[in-house]
Parts: structure tokens; C-alpha cells; sequence
């Protein structure tokens, strides 16, 4: 009895740090788009000052940990792809921030809980928890009021760019739930391997302000920070409520726009934003079920 009460501990210890890992990766993910549109440099030159900090600054973190055989020559199939799909899903989401709104992009990220839980349901069999399903339900309410708000204003290609930056980011939280000893810093660092020589070659990144350079190095450090928390994260809390804790990104991102670049958001953002928060905030609250007896559930005929 003791060992099984140790096990359920251990579980709800566990699912606590995801959570913690997520709320962390959802915040600095949600500086993203005050990092793109801060600066006047071109998609491609973000994208490649972004991957070379980034990568650097991962590779550095992990060679410290004594974990550069672990992360690199261990990832598999599984990281290979991480790194091949986040370098589409980068790729993606600069140029999207440069031609919409934060608050747009933010918004379009917010309907990844619906992605993300019926491909964990076709591909894996996971069970989704009726407080998660009414926490996307939730979600999805906030994000009609914010999309029906900025009709007639958004940018179609770079509304299409966010949807390809959301399948990708769902796409990468199911991987990391099939495959949990995947590692997380290696893919990450692939995925601006992928970038910077394309990035070099499209753009023109030597070109830029140097005082563009220091703050895209910023953003980079930003970025190796979220990819790492949100593939830890991940590992440890159900998919559906990975991409509901990664809804808390909508709501901060125009926020920050607001605070750093004066871009306003309409009142329906405001509004649409604020339920979003609540229906992750509810769907969260009193969820301490251990990740592997949900996975035991979800296998269980």
C-alpha cells in the first residue's frame, strides 16, 4: 500500500512540474511577437539571428549538463522529426507575426487544444477528461468572439501561416506524448540547423542594425527557453491539456503588443481573451491524476 501511495505521489509531483513547465513556456512563447515586430529587420533575418542564438545557447545548456551524446545521438526518429516539423512550424510563424496581428496569431494558436486532442484520440487512443473537452469548449467560445471582432482587419496569408504554425505546435505535443524519452534541447537545435543556412541564403542577415542583432539574440535565448519547457511539459501532462495550458499565450501576447508596442487590441479580444483564460485556468483546477495512470486508462479495453 505504501509503494502504491508513493506511486500516485510521485504521478501527481510529476503532472505538477509539466504544468509549472507549461504555464513558463506559454509566457515566453507569448514574446514572440513583440520580439518579430520590435525590430525592422526581414522575416528570413529574424528567423537566422534567432536560430544561431538559440541553438547556441541550448547547445551550451546542454553540454553543461553533460548530456550532448543523450540529446543528439539519441533522439531517434522521433526528435529527428520534432526538428524537421518545428523548423516548418518557425518558418511559419515569423512571417505571420510580420503580415497580422499578435492578437490574431495568439488567437489562431488558441484552437491547438482541438488539433492536439483528436490527434492524441486517432493516433494514440487517449482519453480526453470532460474537464478538458469543457475547457476547449471554452477556448473555442473566446476565440469566436475575438475572430468575429477582428473580421474585415486580418491579414489572410498571415492568418494561413499561424494555422500552419498551430498544426505544427500540435503535431509536436502528440509526438512528445508518444514518445516521452524523446529528447527536447537536440530537436530544438536541429530545427535552426534547418533554418539558418536557408534564413542566410533568402534574407539578409548580416546586414541588419547591430542593435537589432542584440535584441534578436535576446529572442533567441526567449525561444530555447520555450521549446525546452514545452517539450519537458508535455512529457508529463495529457495533450489536451498541453495545448489548453498553451492557450494561456493568448490572452498575454496582445497584452504585451499592447504594453511594448502600442498595437491595441479591440475590445473583443479583450473579452474573448479573458474567457480563454478562465477555460484553461477551470480545465486545470483540482486535475491531479498522475500522467501514467491516465495513459494506463486511456489503454485499458
Amino acid at each position: 500500500m505504501s509503494s502504491e501511495s508513493e506511486y500516485r505521489s510521485k504521478g501527481r509531483s510529476d503532472y505538477a512540474v509539466g504544468v509549472i513547465l507549461l504555464i513558463v513556456s506559454a509566457v515566453t512563447f507569448s514574446t514572440t511577437g513583440i520580439f518579430t515586430k520590435g525590430v525592422e529587420a526581414a522575416a528570413w533575418a529574424v528567423i537566422f539571428w534567432r536560430g544561431v542564438f538559440a541553438a547556441t545557447v541550448t547547445t551550451a545548456w546542454v553540454a553543461r549538463r553533460g548530456a550532448l551524446r543523450q540529446e543528439f545521438l539519441g533522439m531517434g526518429r522521433a526528435g529527428f522529426a520534432v526538428g524537421v516539423i518545428g523548423a516548418i512550424g518557425t518558418a511559419a510563424l515569423i512571417p505571420a507575426f510580420k503580415l497580422t496581428t499578435v492578437a490574431n496569431v495568439a488567437l489562431i494558436y488558441a484552437s491547438a487544444p482541438f488539433i492536439a486532442a483528436l490527434m492524441a484520440w486517432v493516433a494514440l487512443k487517449e482519453r480526453v477528461s470532460r474537464r478538458t473537452a469543457l475547457g476547449a469548449a471554452g477556448s473555442l467560445i473566446g476565440v469566436s468572439i475575438i475572430v468575429a471582432g477582428s473580421l474585415g482587419d486580418v491579414n489572410l496569408t498571415g492568418d494561413g501561416l499561424a494555422v500552419v504554425m498551430t498544426l505544427v505546435m500540435a503535431t509536436i505535443m502528440v509526438i512528445y506524448r508518444a514518445r516521452p524519452n524523446t529528447p527536447s534541447a537536440g530537436p530544438s537545435v536541429l530545427q535552426s540547423l534547418f533554418l539558418v543556412p536557408l534564413a542566410f541564403s533568402f534574407g539578409s542577415p548580416l546586414q541588419i542594425d547591430p542593435d537589432e542583432i542584440a535584441i534578436l539574440a535576446a529572442f533567441g535565448v526567449m525561444h530555447a527557453i520555450a521549446f525546452v519547457t514545452l517539450a519537458e511539459g508535455a512529457k508529463r501532462v495529457p495533450s489536451g491539456q498541453t495545448a489548453l495550458l498553451g492557450a494561456l499565450e493568448t490572452p498575454l501576447a496582445p497584452i504585451l503588443a499592447f504594453l511594448t508596442l502600442s498595437e491595441i487590441p479591440p475590445t473583443a479580444t479583450i473579452i474573448g481573451g479573458a474567457i480563454v483564460l478562465v477555460a484553461v485556468l477551470l480545465s486545470i483546477k483540482g486535475e491531479a491524476a498522475p500522467v501514467a495512470e491516465l495513459r494506463d486508462e486511456a489503454t485499458r479495453p
